[in-house]
């Protein structure tokens, strides 16, 4: 997909509280590529028109993005304008009552936390996250992941791949140090679970989290 800017506005929290809305954000969030505006409407059941309004109120919001392509197998001469993809934007969107910036709060720690360079510091960091991931609910292992803000998707060979990484703010900041923690947490979710720890492999990838969890 030829890359466009996003279009970005002032966040609306009224934005997802339209049902309709909600239910054609959820179907582009959970694909594993950009969508077109016929098959958002052929999978929320409305009119290619309708659809179109709704992606482009959620573009405009800022939670996806925009861009232009040619269906996958269809070029040269005669092959049409290149069609409108949506895309879900992997940058933070959050609203709280009055500000908050916690994001800033956890790159101050981060930046502690490297500038000490102490292995003590970093295995009790990772301690840490593995007894929070312990502390996770038991139950669907899916939802569990969902709930905590991945997108958990299952491939084809068994394995759980995470398209998005909730730390990804800091994790751009010191992927060793947030890679190792989110694997320690993710080590705990399955362990809270009777699960093997180990089936939690570190596997950066474009486009999704650093960490693969591999079937029994």
């Amino acid at each position: 997909m030829d890359e466009a800017a996003p279009r970005r506005a002032a966040w609306d929290p009224d934005v997802l509280s339209n049902p309709l809305r909600r239910k054609v954000f959820d179907y582009v969030s959970t694909q594993s590529g950009p969508v077109r505006r016929d098959e958002v409407a052929a999978a929320v059941a409305i009119s290619r028109t309708l659809a179109a309004y709704h992606l482009d109120r959620l573009a405009d919001a800022g939670l996806l993005t925009t861009g232009y392509a040619r269906p996958e197998g269809r070029g040269g001469p005669g092959a049409g304008r290149p069609a409108k993809q949506y895309a879900p934007a992997r940058d933070e969107v959050s609203l709280t009552i009055p500000p908050r910036d916690y994001g800033l709060l956890a790159e101050i720690l981060a930046d502690a936390a490297a500038a000490a360079d102490s292995p003590a510091l970093r295995e009790a960091l990772t301690a840490a996250a593995e007894r929070r991931g312990r502390a996770v609910p038991a139950g669907d292992l899916l939802g569990a992941l969902a709930d905590r803000g991945y997108e958990p998707d299952r491939t084809d060979r068994g394995d759980i791949e995470l398209r998005n990484c909730p730390f990804h703010r800091i994790m751009r900041q010191e992927t060793a140090l947030v890679c190792g923690m989110n694997r320690a947490f993710l080590r705990g979710v399955l362990a809270s679970r009777g699960a093997d720890p180990d089936r939690a492999d570190l596997a950066p990838g474009p486009g999704r989290c650093c960490v693969v969890i591999h079937p029994d």
